[in-house]
């Protein structure tokens, strides 16, 4: 291919477009400028009563009222397909539209609900967007790439381009689920935003001067706009909890091997040291669970070598029996949060301590600005050669914001088992400090659950994301981690602090990014982090936090 990319990305985005039906068009979409605030009130003029409904409530109660034939599937499964089209000409979030197969599926749902007078499974008509890493049988996957247009990862004439499907994708059908939209990514996944030379950026629609997040950014930005009740992303340094947090939603990176990765196309694949993992984007937390539940009930084991046999384990959401201790982490010595997620810290540690839960602080061994050399290590093995190759099919340029270097060289592979050793030790002594933990809590246990920021900011700015080690140690360490929206940035109360002293260069820069009239009412999140294969009790925890916040655990 030549410098002819820039038509080729502009023929792919209008054949998305021309997907769209013209009675869904809007006929002049607003600037940033007109409407930064595209939820609510501003998409709800385009829909109908029935649509808002419908779309408006959480994938559990869709599924109820499915199932027991209040609602036809293909109503929904309309009802979302409009909404999804709104979001994308408003924020720039699908990748892929699918919409009458969509429709062909949610009819041959009713028509089974006819015939039995019974759901086909637990996700019976329930719709469910994916991040641009599933394959789908009949749609494309290009993953941002425009060399990957038209082609299987990139490969020409294997045959493949549109028969292959990913096995999640397999068990969410024989599940009932509802398939729609592909969203967007990315190139090289490796960024907290979301931009590439084909849809260009990806806007968070409660403000759209901010980022969605990254990578799984068109699954935050979609959802944020209830154009999905629940969808799949996937995390290797952020990448589904980034996206939940700047969209106000609940959102689970679990532990490698608990769900199915079989089939997905990737980045740097290969590179098994800091694994990616999929995982949920939801509005409430009993969404995600019914989603993971469900896809558990598929033994799914003995589809993909890499999955856990371990089915879902109710008894571990039974932990509210006596008090829990949290740990949090107010600075990880690197960066500061600013001043609405900050609030949020306290916000979240307050409520636990009123309710008879005792926090104390954490100060690891390793430290996290250690853990997180090892991770970006592992990132870096390849030399960026993986990535640059795949830019180079087309000859497109690489986005501003991406962590991939220039070409360098690549890693031995006695520079990989060194790091390998590194990792293992690094966890060893990480587990020993969490045990230790028992001595301090007055429990008797070591804590539940850690309490700290998921970025430094509500949202990063465009091309403003300056620091990604509030979510990246995770993914070393293997741990379980969600995400809980806990309140909105307010003008009047996150003032910047006069008084700052920054540590470094990008913790000054960090707090550079923060203005309080441009972040005033953006949604802000906390992480919630217990330990390796802990997604039950961290569901029930995210659950109670929600509830204690807010009444009732949901998206903000």
């Amino acid at each position: 291919m030549s410098s002819n990319w820039q038509n080729l990305a502009k023929t792919k985005v209008d054949s998305v477009l021309n997907l769209i039906p013209k009675e869904w068009r809007i006929e002049k979409v607003p600037s940033v400028e007109e409407q930064p605030d595209v939820t609510g009130k501003y998409i709800h003029q385009f829909l109908s009563h029935q649509e808002i409904e419908i779309t408006e409530s959480d994938a559990v109660s869709i599924v109820a009222h499915t199932s027991s034939g209040k609602w036809k599937s293909v109503d929904v499964a309309k009802a979302f397909c409009h909404r999804a089209a709104l979001a994308h000409q408003l924020v720039n979030c699908l990748h892929e539209i699918f919409f009458d197969q969509a429709i062909q599926s949610a009819e041959a749902l009713d028509k089974y609900y006819a015939q039995h007078k019974a759901p086909i499974g637990p996700l019976h008509g329930l719709p469910v967007s994916l991040k641009d890493q599933f394959h789908v049988k009949d749609v494309e996957t290009h993953m941002g790439y425009i060399g990957w247009i038209g082609t299987f990862q990139g490969q020409k004439g294997t045959g493949r381009e549109r028969k292959f499907e990913s096995e999640m994708v397999r068990e969410l059908r024989n599940l009932g689920a509802v398939l729609y939209v592909k969203t967007s990514v990315p190139h090289t996944l490796m960024m907290g935003e979301t931009v590439n030379n084909i849809i260009g950026y990806t806007q968070n629609p409660k403000n759209r001067h901010l980022s969605a997040g990254g990578s799984s950014g068109g699954e935050g930005a979609l959802i944020g706009l209830r154009g999905s009740p629940v969808g799949f992303g996937t995390d290797i340094g952020g990448s589904i909890r980034i996206p939940s947090a700047f969209n106000g939603l609940f959102g689970i990176r679990p532990s490698t091997g608990r769900l199915p990765y079989q089939g997905m196309a990737n980045t740097i694949e290969g590179q098994n040291t800091v694994l990616s993992v999929v995982g949920p984007l939801a509005t409430t937390p009993d969404a995600l669970k019914l989603v993971m539940q469900s896809l558990l009930s598929t033994k799914p084991w003995f589809y993909d070598p890499l999955v856990h046999e371990i089915p879902w384990r109710a008894q571990e959401e039974n932990i509210f029996s006596h008090p829990l201790s949290f740990a949090v982490v107010r600075h990880d010595g690197r960066v500061a949060p600013t001043p609405p997620v900050a609030r949020a810290i306290e916000k979240v540690v307050k409520m636990l301590e009123k309710r008879g839960h005792t926090v104390i602080e954490w100060k690891p061994t390793p430290s996290q600005d250690e853990i997180n050399a090892i991770c970006f290590k592992a990132f870096m093995f390849d030399g960026g050669n993986d990535c640059r190759d795949a830019l180079d099919l087309a000859d497109e340029p690489m986005a501003k914001c991406c962590l991939i270097p220039p070409r360098g060289p690549q890693a031995t592979a006695m520079d990989i088992n060194a790091v390998n050793v590194e990792k293992r030790e690094a966890q060893k002594a990480y587990m020993d400090y969490w045990n230790s933990t028992a001595a301090l809590t007055g429990t008797g246990r070591p804590v539940d659950a850690i309490i700290s920021p998921l970025a430094p900011f509500p949202a990063a700015r465009p091309d403003g994301y300056t620091y990604y080690g509030y979510s990246t140690w995770v993914n070393m360490l293997d741990y379980t981690s969600v995400i809980v929206p806990v309140t909105h940035a307010d003008k009047h109360v996150d003032k910047k602090d006069a008084n700052f002293k920054a540590v470094d260069e990008a913790d000054q820069q960090t707090q550079n990014t923060y203005d309080p009239e441009l972040y005033d009412g953006a949604r802000v999140s906390v992480q919630l982090t217990g330990r390796r294969l802990q997604e039950e009790k961290m569901l029930a925890l995210a659950k109670y936090v929600g509830e204690n916040l807010h009444g009732r655990a949901h998206a903000l």
